[in-house]
């Protein structure tokens, strides 16, 4: 990579720094599904990190608008894209939704250094449950949970803290579990892609209700600021 085009493209934690202030739900694991659904085909680097140009960075924030200002499912808002400005970009890809990648698993040091948490500390997540490890290597939702808690960590809020967001994420998951059952029963071929896409909508709807609970105690408390989702 010449240094024109290392100047020219963000790096994925660059790109959620630039858009966490205006989507505060977005994270590393988000930006990842994303392209692995095709909606989104950020450029690579010859080492293999992804490099996001202002066009990828304009497409990321017309979808977390579309997601979250009218609720629009993934399907629609890939029809739009390709309908729209963005056809050109999906379709020069070769297909509508891109093949899905292996998900990137990443070291003890890296989780430490990326999340900025210290052993003792990603050792308490990992006994409240909080970080899960696949052998001896963390998924990206790891290093997702461990920055939130560390930023929670600024706030005095420790793991210990946390028990009750990880039993409420548990209840969550089980609701999800029982809606996409009747889906996965189906033996048709897409059945478990169709299982998955109804799972992460149901998520998504979860937590802009979990907001919403949230922004509604806030105020009925008196404590003034702005919406969590602004």
């Amino acid at each position: 990579m010449n240094g024109q085009f290392a100047r020219a493209y963000l790096g994925i934690g660059e790109v959620l720094t630039e858009l966490r202030g205006e989507f505060p739900d977005i994270s590393v694991s988000k930006i990842r599904f994303l392209e692995s659904e095709g909606l989104i085909s950020p450029a690579r680097s010859p080492s293999g990190y992804r490099r996001f140009g202002p066009a990828d960075v304009d497409q990321l924030r017309f979808i977390l608008t579309a997601q979250r200002d009218q609720y629009l499912p993934l399907r629609v808002i890939r029809e739009r894209l390709v309908a729209g400005a963005g056809g050109d970009k999906q379709a020069g890809g070769g297909t509508a939704r891109a093949k899905a990648r292996p998900a990137e698993m990443i070291s003890r040091r890296d989780l430490l250094e990326s999340a900025g948490i210290d052993e003792d500390q990603l050792a308490e997540l990992e006994a409240h449950g909080l970080v899960r490890r696949s052998g001896r290597l963390y998924g990206q939702d790891a290093l997702d949970v461990a920055a939130t808690v560390a930023a929670l960590a600024s706030y005095g809020v420790q793991a210990r803290h946390l028990r009750a967001a990880k039993t409420a994420a548990d209840r969550d998951i089980s609701l999800i579990e029982q809606v996409v059952a009747p889906i996965l029963r189906q033996r048709s071929a897409g059945a478990r892609d169709a299982a998955g896409q109804t799972a992460r909508e149901i998520a998504g709807l979860l937590i802009r209700l979990h907001r919403a609970m949230i922004e509604a105690a806030l105020a009925e408390a008196g404590l003034p600021g702005e919406e969590l989702g602004a």
